[in-house]
């Protein structure tokens, strides 16, 4: 039999929960001692020890004379300390929520995608009566443990744009490309096992990774790609199975890898039985001639993951894998086992675009956007004595750092006054307690002329503030 809660503890807990649920707000004055009495009919004693019980949790604070006041809210658990696997994701979660915010008010300069302008010439509008009329017959059961065939059929084609030959048996339809990371990671990613990536890198997978309990080991990153001689060191050193990374528009830096480094990569792959999962999400925005691991390795070694929500829309949430046919039914069997199948609906809709004449223009205007954009975010940058990791002609993003700004995570909080929301270079090291100067900012949104102003007078305003205090201390 459970005993009856004291009054004073039963009135304090029912005030901590108002507090807590926002009842009542940071430095909001609590009704007095004989009010509270009054309206929860009990003795003022128990008033009295009740917020002496909220002084002591840290809730409410005493004003001589005046009454009890609610303090700022504590923070009861701190996610790095929680035993909950999200917490070691920390970070990610915080850039995949700004990311996801839908407030017309902010400048989204850490976005991960094209402007929603740029997407428009896709149509998604025009499809959609097409989609419905051609699968009466199967839109209304699960799809295909592979994903839509004639879709199937498409990316054979379009990997063949990119000289990866594969076929029909070689390609699994995904939910995005976050599934087809998911899938890899569960077929070859033990908990504990040490899995390699690009540093800095794609802080998706870092989150993906960290929660599954891999341990990360980071390359560093070069303008060419990913640095050779510290991945054969890591290689010898920990004897990883896998390794996630970037060829093309690569996610943060924005940095292409070149001929040399991808030959040497996928001989040391060779060398060491090492898997390489090449993920292109920007290849639709990218001249195919650039180079990619598959190309060389032709599905061997390699796992290619695309997707098209950079090029039509995330809400379609349609990727896919392309890898050995072996290990593509196993990993369409372990897709089904965890999600049944793929949106076929989705499916149908990316096939019936693709199929549009208007396609091909409007990925050529994609391509175009993105030089110009490109183009003017550099010059407007440089005008802010900004530094660049690396100066491609077309890239969605750019890894830049401002002079006499040594730390981008306080940059970022400053400019989040100004309602514009940036992407700090620590998000994207999967291991560092140390600050960094440089940030991802999204090419598209800087060459708005709304962010420009803005960042005119901020990063000004915010570089004199941080020489002000260096001279102070």
């Amino acid at each position: 039999m459970t005993l009856p809660m004291p009054g004073f503890e039963s009135l304090a807990e029912s005030i901590e929960r108002e507090i807590r649920h926002g009842a009542y707000k940071a430095g909001e004055k609590l009704p007095s001692i004989r009010e509270l009495a009054r309206l929860r009919k009990c003795a003022k004693n128990t008033v009295v020890v009740a917020f002496e019980l909220l002084v002591a949790r840290g809730l409410v604070e005493p004003v001589r004379g005046s009454g009890f006041y609610v303090k700022e809210l504590p923070i009861r658990v701190e996610l790095d300390s929680s035993n909950h696997s999200l917490g070691r994701a920390r970070d990610t979660a915080w850039l995949i929520r700004e990311q996801l915010k839908n407030d017309p008010s902010s400048i989204p300069a850490a976005d991960g995608f094209p402007p929603t302008d740029w997407l428009a010439g896709a149509r998604l509008d025009k499809v959609h009566h097409k989609v419905a009329r051609s699968g009466l017959g199967t839109l209304f059961n699960y799809g295909n443990r592979f994903g839509y065939l004639p879709l199937r059929q498409q990316l054979v084609r379009k990997l063949g744009s990119l000289e990866i030959t594969a076929d029909l048996q070689q390609i699994i339809l995904t939910h995005g490309a976050n599934q087809a990371m998911d899938l890899v990671m569960r077929y070859f990613v033990p908990p504990g096992a040490t899995v390699l990536v690009d540093d800095p890198g794609y802080y998706f997978l870092f989150g993906k990774l960290k929660v599954h309990g891999a341990a990360i080991v980071g390359i560093p990153r070069t303008a060419t790609g990913p640095d050779l001689e510290a991945l054969e060191q890591a290689i010898i050193r920990t004897r990883p199975r896998i390794f996630f990374t970037q060829s093309v528009g690569h996610n943060p830096t924005g940095s292409d890898l070149s001929a040399a480094t991808a030959v040497k990569l996928v001989q040391l792959a060779e060398k060491y039985n090492l898997l390489l999962v090449e993920m292109d999400p920007l290849a639709d925005l990218k001249p195919s001639q650039k180079l990619r691991l598959s190309t060389l390795d032709q599905l061997q070694r390699t796992i290619y993951i695309g997707t098209f929500s950079k090029s039509l829309s995330a809400a379609l949430r349609v990727g896919f894998i392309a890898c050995s046919a072996d290990l593509a039914s196993e990993l369409a069997d372990l897709k089904s086992i965890i999600h049944v199948s793929s949106s076929e609906y989705s499916e149908r809709t990316v096939d019936a675009i693709l199929r549009e004449r208007s396609y091909d223009k409007h990925l050529l205007n994609l391509q175009c956007k993105l030089r110009d954009a490109t183009a003017n975010a550099y010059r407007f940058l440089e005008g802010l004595d900004a530094t660049f990791f690396c100066r491609p002609p077309e890239s969605l993003y750019v890894w830049a750092s401002f002079a006499g700004i040594p730390d981008s995570t306080r940059l970022a909080e400053w400019l989040g006054q100004h309602n514009v929301t940036v992407a700090p270079g620590k998000i994207f090291c999967p291991h560092t307690n140390t600050p960094c100067a440089t940030m991802r900012l999204n090419t598209g949104v800087v060459a708005s002329e709304k962010l420009q102003t803005i960042l005119r007078t901020a990063i000004p305003q915010y570089r004199a503030l941080v020489a002000a205090q260096a001279s102070s201390d």
